[in-house]
């Protein structure tokens, strides 16, 4: 069964977060992984949205999600990204 990673980032250093953005799509086709949604306008429907870029990733199964997670090539890509922006991720099982 799929499952997804929902990431809400907050962007502080453009910069570096260029850097992560090259090193994250290598990390999740190597995890099986691939991206829903990168960002982009947001249309709130309902509630309130903060501004955050929204990311949705989909892997074969929740396995393969925390695979790639802790992968080594991931955790490269989450050191940049950790000096670059402030990051909410989920990891929700699809139905």
């Amino acid at each position: 069964m799929a499952a997804y990673i929902l990431a809400f980032v907050e962007v502080t250093d453009a910069e570096t977060y260029e850097r992560y953005k090259l090193l994250a799509p290598k990390a999740i086709a190597a995890g099986g992984g691939r991206y829903l949604v990168r960002g982009g306008a947001v249309d709130v429907l309902e509630g309130s949205h903060d501004g955050r870029r929204v990311v949705v990733l989909e892997f074969p199964s929740v396995e393969a999600a925390k695979i790639f997670y802790d992968s080594e090539l991931y955790r490269e890509a989450r050191a940049v990204r950790a000096g670059a922006s402030k990051a909410t991720l989920l990891l929700v099982p699809g139905i």
